[in-house]
């Protein structure tokens, strides 16, 4: 089986050490994204619905850069600097799957999350 390891074009990589998605024979693992891996996300930050937003529009494109839709995801794994602002995120977040296609999902609170973000989600889409 072969693993290809991708960086997508407008996700910034800091100087952290990570491929941006990882592709192995049969599922997609794209890293954790946060609002300043986008050019010009950090002004939003604070916002949780402009951060959330941010982050799940660089998701589906990244998903795009391999071929791949939101429907195919089937794992999201969101860390969020407040869980009390989880409504806030909610609200963005659905508008990002079509009807009936919710992954699995877990949503932890984290003390400090990279870039000063409030919000990074990380998803693992399924192969056709």
């Amino acid at each position: 089986m072969t693993i290809r390891r991708l960086n997508v074009p407008g996700l910034e990589t800091a100087s952290y050490p990570y491929s941006h998605l990882v592709i192995d024979g049969s599922h997609a693992f794209l890293s954790g994204v946060v609002a300043p891996d986008v050019p010009g996300g950090a002004a939003a930050l604070g916002d949780i619905a402009r951060e959330t937003h941010i982050v799940m529009t660089a998701i589906r494109d990244a998903l795009a850069h391999a071929g791949l839709s939101m429907d195919r995801i089937v794992r999201v794994d969101i860390h969020m600097t407040d869980l009390d602002r989880m409504g806030e995120l909610n609200a963005v977040y659905v508008s990002f799957f079509p009807e009936g296609a919710l992954p699995a999902r877990t949503c932890t609170q984290a003390g400090k999350l990279a870039d000063k973000a409030n919000v990074e989600i990380t998803v693992v889409a399924k192969l056709p």
